[in-house]
């Protein structure tokens, strides 16, 4: 008789773990960007147009109003890593996220332009401190083989955001559009709410909780590391290039997400829902844009990645400067969305690629540093060149002119950008 087969012994390795506490850190930091750089930022085109006929706003104040935030924004960034260090990135966040959700409080309540301005330039703040120290903290808490998809599943917070924001703040604002003081008073109680579940999930650091940090894999020698990150390939040049490309980014992606709204509603003849309608497809195709281009840049190389992406956005651009059929304003939605949050991550890949990662903090914090000045600059310009010529046509013209430029800014990159994938 044939003996029968012994059972299987379970395989340690393929028995099911528990659940790292580092995603408990993303789910917060989904949460994070969501209410921070979600609401706080993106929220402002669906409330634009509501403001400005209320408070008898022109184009270049509407501008003004999102260019201090970006200045908020920039203080921010410079201050985060000192700040950071002294409180630690939960206490941080958690400040950060309150800051966010008072002054946009303090908006819903104010009568005046200069106060608009500067409660909105502290929302800026509170977004720029949130946003760097939560992704400061995906550092912490995941190795280098996990990061970038934490960070991916961290970054669609903004995504979420566009899509609430689309279909809440019209219905809040009402038929006649009186309602958007209410709207600012309810986002803000929002980012107050995950202001508090934030700072209850959070840590500083695996360690605190007697935990490593999640993930594993190869990682690059320091020799092999030295080789070649202390070659001219992280020359001043190069990352002044990289500044500059991503200077672009901040400069184009801006005027788009700030006045679309306002040029479908004051300009085309949409509805404010059905404008709203159109931003919340932006924000649900703006979840697939970080996995998709992410996994571009890594199969096809950076290079390839950004002049993909800036080529649509330069499309995205020009089909709503030109007046054409609404068919083309869909398409324009449709390429921005798809595209949305994709710079950003191949920009910190290929930072991350150049410098090696002892050095990616500190360059990309430069360059960081560099897009937020575009950012500035964008809307305040589009602004003006709408309130000049009565029109945002020559504005959205500029902003594909300057992604063209981006491609080929990109194109121009010098090669092996995917030496350091396993590192």
């Amino acid at each position: 008789m044939l003996a029968s087969n012994p059972s299987p012994v379970p395989d340690p390795a393929r028995a099911v773990r528990p659940t790292h506490y580092g995603w408990y850190v993303v789910a917060a930091g989904t949460l994070c960007i969501f209410a921070g750089l979600g609401f706080g930022r993106f929220a402002l085109g669906m409330l634009l147009p509501s403001m400005g006929a209320s408070l008898g706003l022109s184009f270049s104040q509407m501008g003004l109003i999102s260019t201090a935030n970006f200045v908020g924004y920039l203080v921010a960034v410079l201050l985060c890593g000192k700040l950071s260090a002294r409180f630690g990135a939960r206490r941080l966040i958690g400040f950060a996220l309150l800051l966010v959700g008072l002054s946009m409080l303090c908006i819903g309540a104010s009568t005046k332009l200069l106060l608009i301005i500067v409660f909105y330039a502290l929302t800026g703040m509170g977004s720029g401190m949130s946003n760097v120290s939560m992704m400061a903290l995906v550092s912490a808490w995941f190795t280098s083989r996990s990061r970038g998809k934490a960070a991916g599943f961290i970054v669609i917070g903004s995504g979420f955001a566009i899509v609430i924001a689309g279909r809440l703040v019209p219905w809040l604002n009402g038929p006649d559009g009186q309602g958007w003081r209410l709207s600012w008073l309810v986002l803000g109680a929002i980012v107050m709410v995950v202001a508090a579940i934030c700072y209850l999930i959070l840590r500083d650091r695996p360690q605190d909780l007697g935990l490593e940090p999640e993930g594993g894999g190869h990682r690059s020698s320091p020799e092999r590391s030295r080789a070649f990150f202390e070659t001219e390939q992280v020359r001043p040049a190069l990352i002044y290039h990289c500044a500059a490309i991503y200077f672009l980014f901040g400069f184009t992606y801006v005027i788009y997400a700030t006045f679309v709204v306002t040029v479908m509603v004051q300009e085309r003849g949409f509805s404010e829902a059905v404008a709203g309608n159109f931003w919340s497809w932006v924000g649900l195709l703006s979840l697939f844009s970080g996995p998709v281009f992410g996994g571009m840049s890594d199969r096809l190389g950076r290079k390839a990645a950004l002049i993909t992406v800036f080529s649509i956005q330069s499309l995205a651009y020009l089909l709503i400067a030109v007046n054409l059929p609404g068919l083309f304003l869909y398409l324009s939605i449709g390429f921005y969305g798809i595209v949305a949050w994709s710079i950003p991550s191949i920009m910190a890949a290929l930072v991350a690629d150049y410098a090696g990662p002892h050095r990616t903090v500190s360059v990309f914090g430069f360059i960081t540093f560099i897009f937020g000045i575009g950012q500035i600059a964008g809307p305040y310009l589009a602004g003006v060149l709408a309130e000049l010529s009565g029109s945002f046509s020559g504005s959205f013209y500029l902003a594909a002119g300057m992604a063209v430029l981006a491609a080929l800014l990109s194109a121009a990159l010098p090669g092996r950008t995917r030496l350091r994938q396993q590192s």
